[in-house]
């Protein structure tokens, strides 16, 4: 395999890797597990979603994400599917 296609096939992959993530929690999960989880949430988001989760508790549907700032309506549905509330 050529240096090229072997750094191919790692972007690829990192770049597929939320198209295999599971559904995660917003509810119970870390700021690393939600990061990592969702397309388009970082840690400073992820933070912004446990900061708020812990002032006014638990989200009881995906779309209360947009009351987090930084959270717009196209991450939310670009992870539908991916956000659990239970």
């Amino acid at each position: 395999m050529t240096k090229l296609s072997t750094t191919i096939m790692i972007l690829w992959l990192l770049l597929c890797s939320h198209a295999f993530a599971l559904p995660i929690n917003v509810n119970t999960a870390t700021v690393e597990q939600i990061a990592d989880a969702l397309y388009g949430i970082g840690p400073h988001k992820a933070q912004a979603i446990v900061d708020y989760r812990e002032k006014h508790g638990k989200f009881k549907s995906p779309a209360e994400l947009a009351r987090v700032k930084g959270i717009g309506k196209g991450i939310i549905a670009g992870n539908q599917g991916d956000i659990i509330v239970d």
